[in-house]
């Protein structure tokens, strides 16, 4: 009996210990979206937070569209979008890569799009049912933030609405393209390490 007490303390601490470190990543994560972009609403948080689990988040059979739309999407507009390189969520699995570094010559075309192609279409699937509850722990350490965001309980049952309905891409909210105007796509982090960093001018 004094074993079984033990393993049920040890596991308890571990389990506490897990999940104390899941929080702190989890507001690390919140804390430098909000110090980058303070227009960021719940909406924007979550788009971080799907694209570290989803990535791109879709096949792209079509890389000659997929190129073509990065083209246009180029000469679409004078701005820098700043940082040219961020994290996503909190495990960071992915990186949000700007086109401006393409535009400015730091990066060729051809590498980028490579390596937007092969993020997207090497990404592991996750189930909705997954996400969801990786979500809601998400939305639990949020809440208890007291952030004071902008429409947060409306954005929470959108987002909610989404997800019961089988899906999780979310667009950025209109504060956010307004304030930033947006500009870059996402890459796998281990394709970013080891083929757009000795890459980049």
């Amino acid at each position: 009996m004094k074993q079984y007490n033990y393993f049920l303390f040890i596991f308890i601490v571990l389990f506490f210990s897990c999940s104390n470190a899941f929080e702190k990543k989890v507001e690390t994560s919140v804390h430098k979206q909000l110090e980058q972009f303070p227009e960021s609403r719940l909406q924007d948080l979550y788009k971080n937070f799907f694209q570290d689990r989803f990535g791109p988040g879709h096949l792209i059979p079509d890389s000659t569209m997929a190129g073509n739309y990065l083209r246009e999407e180029l000469a679409s507009y004078s701005g820098a979008y700043l940082p040219l390189i961020e994290e996503t969520g909190w495990e960071g699995n992915f990186v949000r890569i700007s086109t401006d570094v393409v535009k400015t010559g730091m990066l060729s075309y051809s590498a980028y799009l490579e390596a937007f192609i092969e993020s997207a279409n090497t990404t592991p699937e996750t189930p909705i049912e997954a996400w969801k509850t990786e979500w809601n722990k998400i939305l639990s350490v949020i809440d208890k933030m007291n952030l004071n965001l902008p429409d947060y309980e409306a954005d929470k049952a959108k987002i909610q609405e989404l997800i019961n309905s089988g899906k999780y891409a979310m667009h950025h909210s209109e504060a956010f393209e307004k304030a930033y105007e947006p500009h870059y796509r996402i890459i796998k982090k281990s394709i970013y390490e080891e083929q757009i960093i000795p890459n980049l001018k």
